[in-house]
């Protein structure tokens, strides 16, 4: 079709063991933002990289403006107007933002760096996206919001024709999220075509144009968003209807397992709250907030200041992560790249860490301990194809499961997930929810922090909000609603 720009002519790509992608066929048009959808391990990653030159495909065709390619180069891709924005940035942080947009395509006048030429053509490309941002910035000074916009204005400066963008929102906050989204609309008004891939459903039924969706490898479907729904897309995505999102579960007792009287530290004040015996207990508020602050001076990694916390009515003072972990306190990290999973090692040994103890005697048991860590792949139904894979390999998901299992080796009584299921796919956060409503069932107790609204006010059986470092409030599930949290969370009110 002539309003065609891209389109993707039975590619396929395989790996020893693995077909990453098989015989795919898509289309995306001028001037149109598409929505790419799937499951993590679905093929959206291999399809970008192959259409921006990172990987050369193992078949098919790839046709630019009606140019037919068997495989690109980055440089390539580059030259025939394709761009990437991907979810982690690439910016050096003590350049300016103009150095970074023109970062390996510096502006000259003669042998010099012009740095002036180059600050007047990154204004002129703010300008162009509606934002207001002073060029000669360092990056390092800049919030996450604006440095991914830094990130987009690069892309952009090739003069890209067909933008990709790798879970663009994941990292920023609701205001942030808007501001970038116009952006979006923006390019789209000037003709450039935006691959969008996003977890996130609601930002893709606000934005696109159509979607399609991939699933081991496999090409699903196409559709114009009219024409579907969430329901929909769950069901092609993960090829079943998850009929109820959010598990129903009635397991919170009187007990109270864990109390914080006024506790202070790390950012945080005077926070006080009280997490019951088969409860799931909401954290609530703004990015920056103090809700992971808290969290991580309950698990040791800051200590108390001022205030108390007791377990079962007794005083604690978690000193160290190997503390809280022995007093049966365990925490399962936001950032499970830096802080949860060792990506270098193995399943097995990341699953096993925690109970290493338990499987030595004079040195490890090495049948115990692959014995442990299948059972734990059994049990959590981590899609591996052996002990031996590295976790880095692993789904985004699976990734998470493993941590879990890791963490549930310890036996712990309290666990607190901080954004169990951000940057996973439906049908894995479906799975997590299940283990954590397996988890309160068998009489552990839960907190979540989450800054997803859906799966805050569906998960939580009680909400504690906070705001700038305070708490503000506590909600029962009668009193959960959208714009109660909201109003709490921005410190407008207290209760």
């Amino acid at each position: 079709m002539e309003d065609n720009i891209l389109e993707i002519k039975d590619v396929s790509k395989l790996y020893p063991g693995v077909t990453a992608l098989n015989h795919i066929n898509l289309t995306f048009r001028k001037g149109e933002i598409h929505a790419l959808c799937g499951e993590n391990g679905a093929g959206k990653s291999t399809l970008i990289k192959t259409i921006s030159g990172a990987i050369t495909p193992t078949a098919g065709q790839i046709i630019i403006d009606g140019e037919t390619f068997s495989g690109l180069t980055p440089a390539l891709a580059r030259e025939k107007g394709v761009a990437v924005v991907y979810q982690e940035f690439t910016l050096v942080p003590v350049l300016t933002a103009a150095e970074n947009i023109f970062m390996g395509n510096f502006k000259k006048k003669g042998i010099m760096i012009d740095r002036k030429a180059m600050y007047e053509e990154a204004a002129k490309i703010f300008e162009r996206m509606g934002i207001n941002l002073d060029p000669r910035s360092k990056v390092q000074d800049l919030t996450t919001g604006y440095q991914q916009i830094v990130e987009i204005a690069k892309a952009i400066s090739y003069n890209a024709r067909i933008l990709i963008m790798d879970e663009p929102s994941a990292p920023l906050t609701t205001n942030e999220v808007d501001a970038m989204m116009n952006i979006v609309r923006t390019l789209k008004k000037e003709g450039v075509t935006i691959i969008y891939i996003s977890h996130r459903m609601e930002e893709i039924f606000e934005l696109a144009d159509r979607v399609s969706v991939l699933r081991d490898g496999e090409y699903i479907g196409t559709k114009d968003i009219q024409d579907t729904d969430h329901d929909d897309l769950i069901r092609m995505m993960v090829g079943r209807t998850l009929s109820q999102t959010y598990p129903s579960r009635n397991c919170r007792t009187d007990e109270v397992v864990l109390e914080a009287r006024h506790l202070s530290g790390n950012g945080v004040k005077d926070i006080s709250f009280q997490l019951h015996k088969g409860e799931i207990l909401g954290l609530g508020g703004l990015i920056g907030a103090g809700r992971t602050e808290l969290c991580e001076m309950i698990f040791g990694y800051y200590p108390i200041q001022s205030g108390e916390l007791y377990l079962h009515g007794k005083l604690i003072n978690p000193t160290s992560p190997s503390d809280a972990v022995s007093k049966g306190i365990a925490l399962v990290p936001e950032d499970r790249k830096k802080h949860g999973i060792i990506g270098e090692m193995t399943v097995l040994d990341n699953l096993t860490l925690s109970t290493l103890k338990k499987l030595s005697k004079v040195a490890i048991d090495r049948k115990a301990q692959r014995e442990y860590a299948q059972s734990q792949v059994d049990a959590m139904g981590i899609k591996t194809p052996s002990l031996k894979q590295k976790v880095r390999n692993l789904s985004g998901g699976n990734q998470q499961k493993v941590i879990l299992g890791r963490w549930l080796g310890a036996n712990p009584e309290i666990l607190i997930f901080d954004e169990p299921t951000r940057g996973i796919d439906v049908g894995a956060k479906a799975e997590i929810y299940k283990l954590m409503t397996q988890l309160v069932e068998e009489g552990k107790s839960i907190i979540m922090i989450s800054s997803d609204m859906s799966e805050l006010l569906g998960m939580s059986d009680r909400l504690v909000i906070l705001a700038k470092g305070r708490y503000t409030g506590t909600l029962d599930a009668s009193e959960f609603s959208q714009e109660t949290v909201l109003k709490y969370s921005s410190g407008g009110v207290q209760k």
